[in-house]
């Protein structure tokens, strides 16, 4: 046996190895002894000879057992760094026989790093001086799983083991390293944490390397890994812990920009990040996942700023950019059809003819799940952003500023005429939908009618016109182009504009929300409308087929069906609860605050109601868009067609809104529009109870809040005196159509009267109009209800007229067919006739109605003895009584009948 084999054989027979972690390192320490020797002096004899001989000897043999000791020390701390860095990035030198190391302390697996090791002249160690160059060699090895090595002499398979040593990712595996230094850091002994702390800032300093020259590290995406990385931890337990490691390696990369900027690292993140969820669905468990890290990316100081220059559009004027944008991506996610009129592909309400109505309920209640969870994220988003810093604040406001200003042109006629080059132009509908979700609960801290916030509110702000950035940001005005758009009422030329130095987040809120909803709900709800009537066309077009069958009758059950999915879509978008209860927090507020400022009230306390109201002196009305009108008119409208339950639980709301339709609708000199004041009429039909002929079957809407808010509203008066001043000033609204207009105008004012007359205070009060026009007949000026008289006869003979001549047309247009005179008409010639037919009965249908309800108004307001509680107070000769009115009527229809006939 050599002198090698017979000191091993020593070695593992020595009690003392058992000190040692393994008999490779017992070797080591043997091998470090050899080649510093202890001297022990040259005799005993010599050492006799005196004292002070003696003295020396000992102080030798004590510095001798200190330099053995202190070598020992430091080997053995040397050997547990080596362990410590094997156990953190499971890599190691050395390559010896498994068996004849210990298993304590020691991972089951590593890399072993054959290039360094042998650079190292066969060193099988690691230290501080090693391990950056070693650390590095593994992050370039493309498949490290090759490398692998057994660190204990246990061959159990150990996926897991192999799975964290063998990761090839950069990002993953320094993540890895990262948590494992931590845990050293919270174990090892005092001695050796700086060195676990050195080994969590190499993880760190390495990440930093690897972000910013990833063209290093082959067939590695590191900015997908980073993603990957967040992904994953949003979906375990472990965010927090990413969220650390990341804070430290961004700033680490604020720190040295010289090879890149921090933007440049995250802007291929956020690339990666917005190619994933544009295709996303709002029902997919995924999408949330992602809007946890955009949650992380928006509170994060640094990665916000970078995200926010990120989405500035590359065209700041095309409204359609800013929905190619990370953040607009986002916001284009819904159940809305993503390609307008193709169902295919479309996930949500498929065959809706085949499914049962408990089933699309169900499908619905869904949605709406996802989207108050959406709806919920977007605003946290948003919030954040404003919240972060003054930076990011001006950059959000500027981007929602520039995107409604490129897509004002959705709210104009001809953009929904030309659907090809609107959805080319502008963003999408499901795009404003959840911007305006997400703005409405900005709102919600100030959208209470008496909230003093809301009087901070400074509608000056839209007659500002263009303004340079750093007015922007110093005086907070991000929204342009609404100097352009038209108020409640022109500014008065004797009135001077006192703007603001600096506008209130509230204000600017208030004014994106309000101009959001204009661009987007109100669109939508249009087409709800469109869509509802279109699909009772259809339905009645295909029963009537039914009955022959063929090609037609499927081709139009397919119609149907294409049309129900998209109607079901967009009423299930435009319908989730805790949105609708937003907006009408916010239009019920909005209600509120335009009565004050036609109050003159620019003070800090909300004031009372009077009537008679006062004059107008420096109103800011004059400043307010009459969008903000629109949009409350529009959201009540709204609600009585698709979302009646609503209404039902928001009491305290509506007498809000019965205000502002009190103060506004019959007052010139607040609203100056007649057509949005003629609006506001049909907003009053849509909040009252309305008790409807039903279906057998059918269960009667709960009316009981909507009717006690009507029976006790305390200005009942003045609302009875508003409706008929505007049935009056419709008469002449300055429009080209004012004629054909104020029938459609006057149709729900029809209802509005009769329920009034059915209760006593509305009924007094137009009995008061009545006795005042009686009693003023020969007044310069005629009195307002001997207008209204006057108006409804006129309309009850004209509606007449123009519905039986509407019957003529029909009848021969009936006649002719039954002759068979359309069969050998040209397919163009016969479909001009059926549309002609179909047009007129329409138009007579509608005709009659009116006339019909003209007549009934009349009946009511004129009918019994003079005198009674519910009559009029008007003499024969000031209004015919009800029969008389009829006789005449009757004996004009007769003698029009007669001219018919003589023309046929």
């Amino acid at each position: 046996m050599t002198d090698q084999g017979n000191n091993n054989q020593n070695i593992s027979q020595n009690p003392f190895a058992a000190l040692f972690s393994s008999l490779a390192d017992a070797k080591q320490f043997a091998s470090g002894q050899k080649q510093c020797p202890v001297d022990s002096g040259e005799s005993q004899s010599e050492s006799d000879n005196s004292v002070s001989d003696s003295i020396d000897d000992n102080d030798d043999s004590v510095a001798e057992i200190s330099r053995s000791f202190r070598s020992r020390q430091e080997l053995c701390e040397q050997l547990n760094v080596n362990h410590m860095i094997q156990r953190i990035f499971l890599i190691t030198l050395d390559n010896s026989d498994p068996s004849l190391r210990g298993s304590n302390g020691i991972p089951p697996r590593c890399v072993y790093l054959e290039e360094v090791a042998a650079d190292l002249d066969g060193q099988d160690w690691l230290n501080m001086d090693t391990i950056e160059q070693a650390l590095f060699s593994r992050l370039l090895l493309q498949e490290p799983g090759n490398h692998l090595i057994y660190m204990t002499s246990c061959s159990v398979v150990n996926l897991s083991a192999d799975r964290d040593a063998g990761e090839k990712r950069a990002i993953p595996y320094l993540y890895a390293c990262y948590c494992r230094a931590k845990e050293e850091i919270t174990k090892v002994p005092e001695k050796l944490l700086s060195y676990a702390v050195h080994c969590k800032n190499f993880t760190v300093s390495n990440a930093r390397t690897v972000l910013l020259t990833p063209e290093i590290y082959i067939s590695q995406n590191v900015y997908e890994q980073l993603l990957d990385l967040l992904l994953e931890a949003v979906r375990g337990a472990q965010f927090e812990e990413v969220v650390e490691f990341l804070d430290e390696v961004i700033a680490s990369l604020l720190a040295d920009q010289e090879v890149r900027t921090f933007g440049e690292v995250m802007v291929p993140v956020f690339d990666i990040f917005q190619g994933r969820v544009k295709d996303l669905d709002l029902c997919q468990l995924l999408l949330y996942s992602y809007l946890e890290i955009l949650l992380y990316f928006s509170r994060q100081k640094d990665i916000s700023k970078v995200l926010m220059e990120h989405i500035q559009p590359k065209d700041p004027n095309s409204g359609i950019q800013y929905q190619k944008t990370l953040l607009g991506a986002i916001l284009n996610i819904s159940c809305l059809l993503k390609t307008p009129g193709v169902v295919e592909n479309h996930g949500f309400f498929l065959n809706p003819s085949r499914s049962s109505p408990q089933e699309m309920k169900v499908q619905e209640s869904n949605i709406h799940q996802f989207m108050g969870q959406f709806h919920d994220k977007l605003y946290q988003i948003l919030k954040n952003l404003l919240q972060q810093s003054s930076e990011t604040r001006h950059l959000l406001l500027s981007w929602l500023g520039g995107c409604l200003q490129a897509n004002m042109g959705r709210a104009k006629i001809w953009a929904n005429q030309m659907p090809e080059i609107f959805f080319q132009m502008f963003a999408s509908d499901a795009f404003f939908l959840n911007l305006g979700a997400a703005l409405l609960k900005l709102c919600q801290p100030f959208s209470r009618p008496y909230s003093p916030k809301l009087l901070t509110f400074n509608p000056t702000y839209c007659l500002l016109k263009e303004l340079s950035e750093e007015e922007q940001r110093n005086r907070n005005v991000h929204a342009r182009g609404l100097d352009k758009e038209t108020c409640l009422i022109p500014v008065p030329p004797q009135q001077t504009v006192e703007f603001a130095q600096s506008y209130s987040l509230l204000t600017e809120n208030l004014i994106l929300t309000q101009l959001t909803l204009y661009l987007g709900f109100h669109r939508l709800h249009d087409q709800m409308v469109k869509m509802n009537q279109s699909l009772h066309r259809l339905q009645g077009t295909w029963r009537d087929t039914q009955l022959s069958g063929g090609a037609a009758a499927a081709e139009l059950r397919e119609q149907f069906e294409r049309l129900m999915t998209i109607y079901l879509s967009t009423k299930a978008a435009t319908t989730q609860l805790a949105m609708l209860q937003n907006c009408l927090n916010l239009q019920a507020s909005c209600a509120t605050l335009l009565v004050q400022l036609s109050l003159g009230n620019q003070g800090s306390e909300h004031i009372p109601l009077i009537f008679p109201l006062p004059a107008l002196e420096n109103s800011l009305l004059c400043f307010v868009p009459e969008f903000f009108a629109e949009n409350i008119g529009d959201f009540f409208i709204f609600l009585r067609r698709f979302a009646d339950e609503v209404l039902e639980s928001s009491a305290e709301s509506l007498e809000h809104v019965l205000t502002f339709i009190t103060v506004f609708m019959g007052n010139v000199d607040r609203m100056k529009n007649p057509h949005l004041r003629a609006k506001l009429a049909e907003v009053l039909e849509a909040v009252m109870p309305h008790m409807e002929t039903l279906s057998p079957g059918a269960v009667q809407p709960i009316m009981f809040q909507r009717q006690r808010v009507f029976s006790t509203y305390r200005h009942a008066p003045q609302l009875a005196e508003a409706l008929i001043t505007v049935f009056v000033d419709i008469e002449f609204t300055g429009d080209p159509h004012q004629f054909e207009q104020k029938f459609n105008y006057r149709r729900p004012m029809y209802a509005i009267l009769k329920y009034m007359w059915g209760e006593e205070s509305y009924r007094e009060s137009i009995k008061r109009l009545a006795d005042y026009a009686s009693e003023n007949l020969e007044a310069m000026n005629p009195p307002l209800f001997l207008r209204f008289l006057n108006l409804l006869m006129n309309d009850a003979i004209f509606l007449l007229d123009e519905a039986i001549q509407y019957l003529s047309k029909i009848k021969i247009l009936q006649l002719e067919r039954d002759r068979g005179e359309w069969d050998s008409l040209a397919p163009d010639a016969r479909r001009e006739k059926e549309s002609s037919l179909q047009m007129f009965g329409q138009l007579g249908r509608f005709h009659n109605i009116m006339s019909n309800e003209t007549i009934g108004t009349l009946a009511f307001l004129t009918s019994g003895k003079r005198r009674e509680r519910n009559q009029i107070p008007l003499t024969m000769d000031q209004i015919r009584p009800n029969e008389e009115l009829r006789q005449q009527i009757m004996k004009w229809l007769a003698d029009h009948k007669q001219r018919q006939a003589g023309r046929v």
